[in-house]
């Protein structure tokens, strides 16, 4: 067997790869494969979801309406107009930080309404540090069918 020392900057730049080959894997959001979602997250996604049908995908959340953002995970958020319709956003990529809760959520929209696309960061409460950029996909509704003939 044939031993070959890698010196540390080979080493080095082996691992830099290997680590920006594993950034370059889409994340996993897909209810279907829930491995990436803990059981507290899974029961809240329920909670949420639950019963709900899902729309077509929008661009952008009407601006007439408030919601309630709820952080799924660092790859999902909810946006709650009513305990009849949310609205699901699984980001471009991950935001490493966002399931915690505890940074503060800056979002930066164009316009009056917030689309896919947008971008927001996450800021350290306690210390004003910013955090990742992270972009908005898609708005999918799920909404609670018609319970009069549907």
């Amino acid at each position: 067997m044939i031993k070959q020392r890698l010196s540390p900057l080979a080493l080095g730049t082996a691992a830099l790869s290997a680590a920006l080959l594993a950034g370059c894997t889409p994340p996993t959001t897909s209810l279907d494969d829930a491995a990436p979602f803990t059981p507290k997250q899974l029961r809240l996604v329920e909670r949420e979801l639950g019963g709900k049908v899902a729309g077509e995908p929008q661009k952008c959340l009407p601006s007439s309406r408030n919601f309630d953002t709820i952080r799924v995970s660092d790859t999902m958020l909810i946006y709650r107009a009513s305990g009849k319709l949310v609205y699901r956003n699984d980001l471009r990529g991950s935001c490493p930080g966002l399931a915690r809760d505890s940074d503060v959520m800056v979002v930066r929209q164009f316009g009056s309404q917030s689309c896919a696309g947008d971008f927001f960061h996450l800021v350290d409460r306690s210390s004003g540090i910013r955090g990742p950029t992270c972009i908005l996909g898609e708005f999918t509704p799920y909404r609670r069918p018609d319970e009069k003939g549907s």
